[in-house]
């Protein structure tokens, strides 16, 4: 990391830097198939549509297969949005599935994707406008920019590498780390002499889990309102003092050292 940094730029990549609806549902649907060994292995037409419109309620990975099955068996948007944390368990009691193991299979999947046919799986994600610019300008500027994300951190560089940005491993902090972001970003605040971190994330419950912890109190938080987050959500974080509401372009335009 740079000894002569201003400051620190967290940042989520699925729903901030990234678009992977489409991978998403698509690695959600094979991980369903495999599991739940469906009849066909053809989704219905509205299931994707559905799926990228709860997008939202997935916290980790092993939600999406559970998801695809909960749109199946034709529960609906409403209780889905409503009781998602308890839809899901049920999934896992009454199949005697293990949250782990299904992580495990999605990601196992994924890899076997790439390792075959890489440029399909790397042509299903949509990296914002302006948002790979903005990367690209603060590789020799004085804000350190940080990935902080739910993702594997492999999959994340791989991305990046194809937009030609790239970041070391150690500045991409993926699920592999085993940490909630608000640790990450404590651990952070201790091993560096920067005064400011910005963090952008997409999850307000994420940003609200920052906001408990007293020692972070410093970090400036922000809701990106173009990623996977409710109309509601963003209604509740541009009235919660301390989380601010940002918009693409700004994002993309914002010198956040000078703000």
């Amino acid at each position: 990391m740079k000894a002569d940094i201003s400051g620190i730029l967290a940042l989520d990549f699925d729903g901030v830097l990234c678009d992977g609806l489409i991978e998403y549902f698509e690695t959600a649907w094979r991980t369903y198939c495999q599991i739940w060994n469906p009849s066909s292995v053809t989704p219905a037409a509205d299931i994707a549509e559905n799926f990228y419109r709860l997008r939202p309620i997935i916290e980790t990975g092993w939600e999406m297969p559970v998801l695809v099955k909960a749109l199946i068996d034709g529960v609906s948007e409403l209780e889905i949005l409503q009781w998602w944390g308890e839809i899901a368990q049920a999934t896992l009691l009454e199949d005697k599935l293990i949250a782990s193991d299904i992580a495990l299979k999605l990601d196992q999947i994924r890899d076997e994707w790439i390792s075959t046919d890489k440029p399909s799986w790397l042509n299903l994600h949509r990296f914002y406008p302006g948002v790979v610019e903005k990367m690209q300008s603060l590789v020799d500027s004085q804000l350190q920019p940080i990935i902080i994300t739910t993702k594997e951190g492999r999959f994340v560089r791989q991305l990046l590498q194809q937009q030609g940005v790239e970041m070391p491993s150690k500045l991409i902090i993926g699920k592999e780390s085993k940490r909630p972001k608000h640790q990450i970003l404590t651990e952070l605040m201790a091993e560096t002499n920067v005064v400011k971190i910005w963090f952008v994330e997409d999850r307000l419950k994420t940003l609200q889990l920052v906001q408990q912890q007293p020692h972070l109190a410093s970090v400036k938080l922000y809701l990106a309102d173009w990623g996977y987050n409710t109309t509601s959500e963003r209604e509740s974080a541009s009235q919660t003092p301390g989380i601010e509401l940002i918009s693409l372009p700004v994002f993309t335009q914002k010198n956040f050292p000078t703000c």
